[in-house]
């Protein structure tokens, strides 16, 4: 896992935190720059973890294997795993952290609100693959059956409805723990990941958390973009709309604070306001 904070004299802990995480497709999530990233550490005093977990490419075939179909499990074990970590050192605390994926990262967020809602204080799944038992049936769907497994293969299916994100909704009455703070986004023209996945998993937490006393201080929320698709070629506006929502959204659930940097100060002198 790696984990990037601002450097400076400050180590009042613990920190705001979002959790970012795929494990999927042999696809190895490596450090990189970005600018929205840079925001939330400069101006909430943010953490940055990003998540190496099975399913991934990371340390080779053996790694991604042990990620799939009947060991799918082990995927969202290590992303809860890496959470509790953050917060057995201190650099945050549940209250604090937001777990972050997209697409088959976004199963993974819808996953593990699932099994393990302590753990996060909130939540962002962007164009996840909610519907593990007909994801098979839209689009692009049946390609990703080696990673998922088949829904009509009668030695998967119980795997996958073990952790499918949209079958394994509870009550948080009954369970006596409410859901994180959610965040849902889609796209209208995503024929990647097709738009009913999150408007079924928005619409089924929607009925079984929405109206629970418990969950009245955690929305569960979805953001639908129109005239964007999975992700890739979004227009810069759309990219700075996005991103803006989801600052916004981490701001009110997380209770951060803005940093406003003064211009000509010394690199480790701000100044705070709320957001």
């Amino acid at each position: 896992m790696f984990i990037v904070s601002r450097a400076s004299q400050d180590t009042c802990l613990p920190k705001p935190c979002v959790l970012y995480g795929y494990g999927g497709f042999n696809i190895s999530i490596l450090p990189s720059f970005s600018l929205s990233w840079v925001l939330w550490l400069q101006h909430f005093d943010g953490v940055v973890a990003i998540a190496n977990i099975r399913g991934g490419g990371e340390y080779g075939e053996d790694w991604h294997s042990a990620g799939i179909i009947d060991k799918r499990q082990n995927v969202y074990d290590d992303f809860q795993a890496a959470a509790k970590y953050l917060a057995d050192s201190n650099i945050t605390q549940p209250s604090k952290l937001c777990i972050m994926g997209g697409s088959n990262g976004g199963t993974l967020v819808g996953a593990c609100i699932n099994q393990a809602p302590e753990l996060f204080g909130a939540a962002i799944a962007k164009v996840g693959v909610m519907d593990m038992c007909r994801f098979h049936k839209f689009t692009v769907g049946s390609a990703w059956i080696s990673d998922f497994g088949d829904p009509e293969n009668p030695d998967h299916f119980p795997h996958i409805l073990a952790y499918s994100p949209l079958h394994n909704i509870f009550d948080p009455e009954q369970r006596g723990l409410p859901y994180p703070s959610l965040l849902l986004t889609t796209a209208d023209h995503d024929d990647r990941v097709v738009p009913l996945h999150s408007f079924k998993f928005a619409a089924q937490i929607q009925y079984a958390a929405g109206r629970r006393p418990i969950q009245t201080a955690h929305p569960l929320l979805i953001r639908i973009y129109v005239k964007t698709g999975h992700g890739q070629g979004k227009p810069t506006l759309k990219i700075l709309e996005e991103t803006a929502e989801q600052f916004a959204f981490l701001r009110r659930t997380l209770g951060c604070t803005y940093l406003e940097h003064h211009e000509g100060a010394e690199s480790h002198t701000w100044a705070s306001r709320p957001c």
